[in-house]
This record gives structure tokens, C-alpha cells and sequence, in this order.
């Protein structure tokens, strides 16, 4: 009796050193070794900036429908007029609805509301329908408008081509055109889209021989050509996640398209500018490099006959106002102001709230907040008139 007691008290013994032993192992092991066979293990949390991300209504929410409403209470400053006369270089009669005098008039109403003097419309015409919205936009208010001609581009393999694309020219010219724009080559060729491009090798560029004659004839005639070279550079970049610009920009996108690099288009730009630099250009959107104030300022400093528009560029400049003041009040004399955003009377006063006022977080048209720039007056009378006097030959 005695012995069998000490036995079960050896073995008692083991088994409580055994599960002194392993009772930790058993606690430390992950909590998957619970869970029954074929069952995931959970996620991780997600931690951001020492705060757990938990999940919500919101994970539903589609990119485009996201539309957050600040808290933020900072001053809100209406500008009705610009603080001085301004000419608007870049307009365009067919996205303003320009069909008959009543649509001229309207907008003239306009233009006077918000203190627009001159507002230059592109036709992007030649011929007949040249001559009639001249006719339409000049004929009741000379003053008040400059009008742009297009090119002819048909038939460009034609050994009369240059000949002819300069004759209409000067046809148009003598018909009231005062520049020739907005000109334009994204990488499908001069005045073409991805519908009607021709080979890629057959694309007629901005520096081609074939328009010499075309660029000489507007030296000659001392009238400016409006450009719309490449465009902004996320056009390059691949939708999705990482796409820089809104859905709303997306019709726009290039990539994987069968168009030349960004790069490309902007030497085709320089060498433009270097074959004919006895021509006034004048490249839109800030020539589609304000993303990059440093290299455009390098070849404004190249080119002497280089010059610039705002236009429709009011988010790049929004949102860097430290980089766009500098770069405005440096370059005073070689940058216009311009829209090619309509003619609504808010989207004016939009432009002059940006520019005229130190107003922050202003709400933007791509989801980019703006910051005023508060131009000083030197700079605002250059920007919005002076340097247009001088380059567009307004008497």
C-alpha cells in the first residue's frame, strides 16, 4: 500500500513539472492554431500614424463621388471686377456658343460685368466659315474682340501644301484675323486626334519644313500663333490609383497610345522656336510644363520669341502659389492672361479671387485646393493687359 502511494506521487509530481513546462508554449502559440482547419487567419489591423483604420460606410464610396466638405473657416473674398482691365488671350467662339449677335452681345454684357476689355477668340477656321464668325463677332463690336484663324491642313503632301496654307493666311488675315490658333498637336499631328491620324511618321509637326512658309507669313504679317503643344504631363502616366488628375480627366489620357513621349513634343517645341525666331508664339496652358517652373524658365530664357498663356491651368498654379508668384513676377512681359474655361461670369471671378487676393483653400476644379497668389499691382496690370498690348499689336 505504502509503495503504490509513492508511485502516484512520482507521477503526480512529473505531471505537474510537465505542465509547469509547457503551459507557457501553449499561450504563446498564434491564435490561427485554434481555429478549425481551412479557416483564414485574420487580418492584421491596419495602423496609420499610431491609429487602427477600421472599416465603415466610406469603403463603399467610389473615387468619383468623393466630394468632402471642409471644416475649415478662413475668409472667402468675392472679387466681381478685376482690379484692372484685362485682355483675355484665349477664348474659343465654339466652346462660348458664339452662333448670332445675341450670343455676342450676352458676352459682351459679361465681359463688361467683370472687367474684360478684349477677349481674342480662336476659330480654328479657314474659308467660308472664317469669314462668317469674323464677320459675326467684328461687325457690332470691333474693339471688344481680336479673332483667330486656323490652318489649312489638307492635302499637306501636296507639293503646293506650304504655298497654299500661307495664301489662306493672308486670305484670312485680310479678312480681320489678327493671330492664327489655338494650334494645336497632342502627338497625333498638327490640327489631329487619334480619329484621323495619320502614321505616325506622316504626322505633320510643329517644326516641319513644310509649314516654313506658313510661320515666315506670320512674321511677315507681325501676327502671333497661339500653340497647344503636348499636354499635361499626367496624361503620360497610367490610369488608376496613382493617376494624378480625376476622372473627370480621364478622356484626355495618353498612355500606351500610339503618340510620341511628352518629352518629344516639348523639344518639337524648341526646335520650333529656334528655326523660326523671328515669329511670336505663344504656347498655352504654360505650355503644358507649369508642373515644372524651373525647365520652363530655362527655355524662356532660351527663346526670346516665346510666350505664354494662363489658360485653363488655374489648379497648377493654385496649388503651388509660393513657385507660380515667383515664377509671374519673374517672367512679367512673356505671360498673358487667359481662360478657355467659357464665359460664365463665376468662372471670371474665380480667376480674379486666385490671382488678386491671399485667400487659402480655396476649393479647386480637379479636387486641388487653391491658394491665392496676391499678385502685386505691377504684376497683375502686366498679366492681365500690358504684355497682351505688346504681343498681340492691339492699337
Amino acid at each position: 500500500m505504502r509503495r503504490v502511494k509513492g508511485v502516484n506521487s512520482i507521477v503526480n509530481a512529473k505531471n505537474r513539472y510537465l505542465g509547469a513546462l509547457l503551459s507557457p508554449l501553449l499561450f504563446a502559440l498564434p491564435v490561427c492554431s485554434q481555429a478549425p482547419a481551412g479557416q483564414a487567419k485574420p487580418p492584421e489591423p491596419v495602423v496609420k500614424y499610431g491609429i487602427p483604420v477600421t472599416g465603415g460606410p466610406m469603403d463603399a464610396l467610389l473615387l468619383k463621388d468623393y466630394k468632402p466638405a471642409s471644416s475649415l473657416v478662413v475668409p472667402r473674398t468675392h472679387v466681381p471686377k478685376a482690379a484692372f482691365p484685362v485682355i483675355d488671350v484665349h477664348s474659343h467662339a465654339d466652346m462660348n456658343h458664339i452662333n448670332t449677335p445675341a450670343d455676342v452681345a450676352a458676352w459682351v454684357r459679361t465681359m463688361d460685368e467683370v472687367g474684360i476689355e478684349m477677349s481674342v477668340v480662336f476659330t480654328e477656321a479657314t474659308g467660308a466659315e472664317f469669314d462668317r464668325l469674323a464677320n459675326l463677332l467684328l461687325s457690332a463690336y470691333p474693339k471688344r474682340f481680336q479673332v483667330y484663324c486656323g490652318i489649312d491642313v489638307s492635302k499637306i503632301d501636296s507639293p503646293d501644301y506650304p504655298e497654299r496654307a500661307a495664301k489662306e493666311l493672308q486670305r484670312c488675315y485680310n479678312k480681320g484675323a489678327r493671330g492664327v490658333g489655338e494650334l494645336t498637336d497632342k502627338g497625333w499631328g498638327l490640327q489631329s486626334s487619334e480619329k484621323n491620324a495619320r502614321p505616325r511618321n506622316r504626322r505633320l509637326r510643329l517644326d516641319d519644313p513644310r509649314l516654313d512658309a506658313f510661320w515666315k507669313k506670320c512674321a511677315e504679317l507681325k501676327i502671333p500663333a497661339n500653340v497647344h503643344i503636348a499636354d499635361h504631363p499626367s496624361c503620360w502616366k497610367p490610369l488608376g490609383p496613382q493617376q494624378e488628375r480625376t476622372p473627370d480627366f480621364q478622356a484626355f489620357n495618353l498612355y500606351g497610345r500610339d503618340v510620341p513621349s511628352y518629352e518629344y513634343l516639348l523639344a518639337s517645341r524648341d526646335r520650333l522656336l529656334a528655326r523660326h525666331p523671328g515669329t511670336r508664339f505663344i504656347f498655352c496652358h504654360f505650355s503644358n510644363q507649369a508642373n515644372d517652373t524651373a525647365s520652363l524658365a530655362k527655355a524662356l530664357d532660351r527663346y526670346p520669341n516665346m510666350f505664354l498663356d494662363v489658360s485653363a491651368r488655374d489648379y497648377e498654379i493654385g496649388r503651388e502659389p509660393r513657385t507660380a508668384r515667383a515664377f509671374l513676377e519673374r517672367y512679367q512681359g512673356r505671360i498673358m492672361f487667359g481662360t478657355d474655361m467659357g464665359r460664365d461670369k463665376e468662372m471670371y471671378e474665380s480667376w480674379w479671387r486666385l490671382l488678386e487676393t491671399g485667400d487659402e483653400y480655396i476649393p479647386g476644379r480637379i479636387w486641388w485646393t487653391y491658394y491665392g497668389l496676391e499678385l502685386p499691382k505691377p504684376v497683375l496690370k502686366s498679366l492681365y493687359r500690358e504684355t497682351a498690348l505688346k504681343v498681340l499689336g492691339v492699337q
